[in-house]
């Protein structure tokens, strides 16, 4: 963005980030710089009188702010230039940043510095509808190393919005690390720019794998290809059967209440259950792997759960000690799979076909 309104010297200066030279994006660092000679000092207030910190580079090419610009604000530049002809002038202008509806974001799931489990894909919802999916995709990247072959696939979240998971072709393995990048500042989507720059290096921690037999009522923990522990259990009962296929924790929490209303079930098997203990998060739609002592003398006998994966107290606790975000739970000889946006069931769909969910396929 042209930010020249003053009538002294030829000295000018720009502001970025801007979309087409027009406002300026939020949501990032704010950038001045000089079209000729030198910045000796710039500040930048807001409609309010509050001034934006920052910082002139040593050599005078650049001010940085130290935070982000507000959405949707007018701020006041002013900045001293020094031209290479020796001139002192002033530049005095005005800008507007983008408002929060004029924007889209992406909000992903790895936290930079994070060590996670080895089945957790890479996942970005976005806050506004996704016109052109091919043009964020190729603002996305996921790299790791060592270098695994892997690709994103499109769809929609439970709630409706758009939804981009990377996943490799097989699990991570344990200690990669890797790297997510997004650089959609001022990507246009229709009538919205991007807003977002971001660089994300996490870990992949070690191996936890839990395989779920319904029939034989057992869950296997296996830690790094080796089986520490088989925990009988219970799964649901007819009607109520636990989703097959792999999920991936999502959370874990010590202590939750469990309502039957919060997954749609009322009547005669209506429960409110105020403080169940262990509780690992498999799916958003209600899956936990938990407590259950009300079902004790059915561990690894009978499934009588209404699709939750019960163990006794003591197991449970040990599970929860045991797994973390990321690590997946396989069900199997069950009924109906994990839908594919239901938490992170990426890993329930061949590899070909995930494939050809990329909008660059």
């Amino acid at each position: 963005m042209d930010a020249d309104s003053g009538k002294n010297g030829s000295a000018a200066v720009t502001v970025s980030p801007a979309t087409d030279g027009k406002d300026v994006i939020p949501g990032e660092p704010l950038t001045v710089k000089p079209s000729d000679g030198k910045l000796t000092s710039v500040t930048v207030t807001a409609s309010d009188g509050k001034t934006l910190d920052g910082s002139l580079s040593s050599d005078g090419t650049s001010w940085t702010s130290s935070h982000a610009t507000g959405y949707g604000a007018t701020y006041t530049l002013k900045a001293q230039l020094a031209a290479s002809d020796g001139k002192k002038t002033t530049r005095t202008s005005s800008f507007t940043t983008l408002s929060k509806d004029e924007i889209f974001v992406g909000t992903y799931n790895v936290n930079k510095g994070s060590t996670v489990g080895v089945a957790l894909p890479v996942s970005i919802v976005f806050n506004k509808a996704i016109h052109d999916k091919a043009a964020v995709e190729r603002k996305l990247s996921v790299t790791s190393s060592p270098a695994v072959e892997g690709a994103w696939s499109w769809m929609k979240d439970r709630d409706g919005k758009d939804r981009v998971d990377y996943r490799p072709k097989e699990f991570w393995k344990p200690g990669t690390k890797v790297k997510l990048r997004m650089d959609l500042v001022g990507l246009k989507n229709g009538d919205l720019v991007g807003t977002q720059k971001r660089e994300i290096d996490f870990t992949i921690g070690k191996s936890v794998v839990s395989t779920v037999d319904v029939v034989k009522k057992t869950m296997t923990v296996a830690e790094n290809g080796k089986v520490v522990k088989t925990l009988p259990v219970s799964t649901g009962k007819k009607t109520f059967e636990t989703w097959n296929g792999t999920m991936v924790v999502l959370s874990k929490v010590p202590t939750i209440r469990m309502n039957s209303a919060t997954v749609g079930i009322f009547g005669p098997e209506a429960y409110d259950l105020g403080a169940v203990k262990w509780d690992v998060q498999l799916t958003p739609s209600g899956t936990y792997a938990h407590a259950a002592p009300w079902n004790e003398g059915k561990f690894g006998k009978v499934n009588a759960s209404h699709g939750c994966i019960g163990l006794s107290t003591a197991n449970a606790k040990w599970f929860y000690d045991r797994v973390n975000y990321g690590d997946p739970v396989t069900v199997i000889k069950s009924t109906d799979t994990v839908a594919v946006n239901n938490g992170y069931g990426a890993w329930n769909v061949d590899w070909e076909s995930w494939k050809k969910g990329s909008a660059l396929a």
